[in-house]
């Protein structure tokens, strides 16, 4: 079994955003909920397998279908019951692009010779091997929003279908008129095919390597599931093939009936080829008889043959001489009502604050852990902390509002129509976001310490408190926090108990958007006896008592500076030179980012002084600091994304994510408008730094 430990999903520790860091949440070991918390969120175990087996997984539970709405009417039923629901549940309906497989005529991918005969067909759905994969609602895998059409062309292997990767397979082949075959993994899913269209790819297929999945492990007679927690050679990973985030016909405007659409060919960030997601027994058939020239040995994965680029196309002495890889893809495009299920607990001082909590409840089969094992969890708090309001022996200090969101699977759609529906409210009034979507990958402990394995498999040494636990940035939009952080600028944490990644090259758990991420593989090999889970619910329970109750909210302003230091020494190391060519000064971002640690040092002893008249003051200094990092134009060809700190970037360093995306390009190409592109981006950087510097001044003095 893997070692335990709690990591968050983007590979660190109970990933706060790096907004405002939790004041010390990590460094403190005393819980500081009541005991009541944490007495009822352990004390009857049996009730988050009872959701997960009874409830949550039984059948699938596609963002739209019947099994969704049966998630809402449950999510409804728990929220509203007399004895321990919230004050208040109800239902919000979205109008939402949605994309699907025609039922009736499945998607195909076949191997065919000159005359069209077909040599090879690949699965058209995976292998059964207990009933849950034969429930007639489990949707073939697909890429949703990748085009319909019928593309034929000569296969290629064009490894994780990045720009690079396009780029030196270009040098070799002409790629005009063919087929490329693409693993998971260095690239998003829409850009494998947006990538590839450029040199003429006519369409795509995806698939999930062995070697960054499994561990190498490919046979079902012994090595992955049913017998371990490792993909069969069947399973597809399904998924959303757009870069974008939200309803794509209303950027920027809640999905409402009545709402203005975009025309569809406006629509950026989706494949503009047919592409199609296969198994690695299918994957396997296809690479190993590819011919051309052998690949880098980076390309290389687990299968027993040489991957080759193509010839393009297959060996002269392959079966599959001469013959073409055909796609018959018949995804369709509809608009479908979708809906997000609320709950709120009403504060009793400051109702007009709102701490709110999050996960999606669609699944692209039956999701027992993304997102069920989430939704169990937040059901368990929700649960506790009800009974304690219906029975009037506690209501926060303020309002917590409790989100089951509807079409996440297909680009974080319903948290999104939120935040753009209540984007005023919500940015005026919200304390924090805290998302638990996948809540658990790997088995607990009860012997150790939530503290104690984190700091032990994943720390990091602080100018200020020595080796402590680390906490990643959640610098992407891997889950509905997405619309919070970058778009509203909420500071938000996302919450999981993840697996030792020094045990193992998954990216991710194995059954990931699999027909086999059912409470068997879940009960079994993820989580037996739903410790992980209890421990995810009371470590969530724990701070989300800690916002909504503290007199004083539990940020802490040096712990943000400390970031932007180390963002600082890194951008520093690596164009300080660069910048300075071109007459560029680094000086001023370095000026910036001491005035925000003055002004973080300036408020920590005024917390210390506290008087109660400031309480309500120095709280909204601290709730609105994230929002000083937003510029609305600061990556105007990134739709979503304005905080300056925390937006994600293609360089793959730990600094400024705008800064190092241009002034990458600009070393590239070396041109002057690229360069100045870097400049403004510097710019932009030093002015939302000082903004937030002012931000946490004091207001009489400015």
């Amino acid at each position: 079994m893997l070692k335990k430990v709690l990591l968050g999903s983007l590979g660190a520790a109970l990933v706060l955003t790096a907004g405002i860091l939790l004041g010390h949440f990590g460094i403190q070991r005393g819980s500081t909920a009541p005991d009541w918390v944490m007495d009822h969120l352990s004390h009857d175990r049996s009730l988050i397998p009872m959701c997960l087996s009874r409830e949550l997984t039984k059948v699938p539970h596609m963002a739209t279908s019947p099994g969704d709405e049966q998630t809402v009417q449950y999510m409804l039923k728990r929220w509203q019951d007399p004895d321990t629901g919230l004050d208040q549940a109800w239902r919000e309906e979205y109008k939402v692009y949605l994309s699907f497989p025609d039922p009736n005529t499945p998607n195909k991918v076949t191997v065919v010779n000159p005359s069209d005969a077909v040599l090879y067909t690949a699965r058209e759905k995976e292998k059964a091997y207990s009933s849950d994969q034969e429930d007639p609602e489990v949707v073939q895998p697909y890429a949703a929003y990748a085009p319909a059409g019928h593309p034929k062309g000569r296969l290629v292997y064009a490894n994780q279908g990045k720009p690079s990767d396009y780029f030196l397979l270009n040098q070799t082949l002409n790629l005009t008129g063919t087929v490329a075959i693409t693993r998971y993994g260095g690239e998003g899913r829409a850009g494998k095919a947006i990538n590839a269209a450029p040199y003429g790819v006519i369409g795509v297929l995806v698939y999930t390597d062995p070697w960054d999945i499994n561990d190498g492990k490919m046979s079902d007679n012994n090595e992955t599931y049913p017998f371990s927690w490792y993909m069969p050679p069947s399973g597809v990973e399904r998924g959303s093939f757009n870069t974008h985030y939200g309803d794509m016909l209303t950027p920027y405007l809640a999905a409402k009936d009545d709402t203005y659409r975009i025309p569809e060919k406006n629509i950026t960030g989706i494949p503009p080829i047919p592409t199609q997601p296969i198994g690695f027994e299918d994957a396997y058939a296809l690479i190993c008889e590819l011919g051309g020239e052998p690949a880098p040995s980076e390309w290389q994965g687990a299968f027993n043959c040489t991957y080759n680029f193509g010839g393009p196309g297959f060996k002269p002495t392959s079966n599959f001489n001469n013959s073409d890889v055909k796609l018959d893809i018949y995804n369709r495009e509809e608009l479908k009502n979708s809906a997000n299920v609320m709950g709120v607990i009403r504060g009793s001082v400051e109702p007009d604050r709102y701490v709110i909590y999050g996960n999606h409840r669609d699944s692209w089969v039956h999701g027992a852990i993304d997102p069920s094992s989430g939704t169990s969890v937040m059901l368990e708090v929700t649960r506790v902390l009800g009974r304690m309001v219906k029975q009037g022996k506690w209501r926060p200090r303020r309002s917590i509002i409790f989100g089951s969101w509807g079409a996440e699977e297909f680009g974080l759609i319903g948290s999104t129509e939120y935040t753009e529906e209540y984007y005023s409210k919500l940015s005026e009034r919200s304390v924090a976001y805290i998302n638990v979507d996948i809540a658990v990958k790997t088995p607990g402990s009860d012997s150790t310490s939530v503290y104690d394995n984190w700091i032990r498999y994943f720390n990091r040494t602080s100018p200020a408190y020595g080796v402590i636990p680390n906490v990643g940035f959640l610098t992407g939009a891997g889950s509905d926090y997405a619309a919070f952080i970058h778009f509203l600028g909420i500071t938000s944490m996302d919450i999981s108990y993840t697996y030792d990644r020094t045990k193992t090259r998954a990216r991710i758990y194995p059954a990931y958007h699999t027909a086999y991420d059912t409470f068997d593989y879940a009960s079994k090999f993820i989580d037996p006896g739903f410790t992980s889970h209890q421990t995810v619910a009371r470590t969530a329970g724990n701070v989300l008592m800690r916002l909504a109750d503290s007199l004083l909210l539990p940020f802490n302003c040096s712990d943000y500076a400390e970031t932007l230091e180390g963002y600082l020494s890194k951008a520093m190391e690596l164009y300080t030179d660069g910048l300075a060519s071109h007459m560029i000064s680094i000086e001023p971002l370095q000026t910036a980012v001491r005035n925000f640690r003055s002004a973080a040092a300036r408020l920590d002893h005024a917390l210390s002084i506290l008087r109660p008249l400031k309480v309500r003051r120095i709280n909204d200094q601290l709730m609105l600091l994230d929002r000083a990092f937003l510029d609305p134009v600061a990556f105007p060809d990134r739709y979503g994304f304005r905080h300056v700190i925390w937006a994600s970037s293609k360089a793959g360093q730990a600094t400024f994510p705008g800064l190092a995306d241009a002034y990458t390009r600009a070393a590239s190409t070396g041109l002057d408008s690229d360069w100045k592109e870097a400049h403004r981006q510097l710019s932009i950087l030093v002015q939302a730094i000082q903004g937030a510097a002012h931000t946490l001044g004091d207001p009489d003095t400015g």
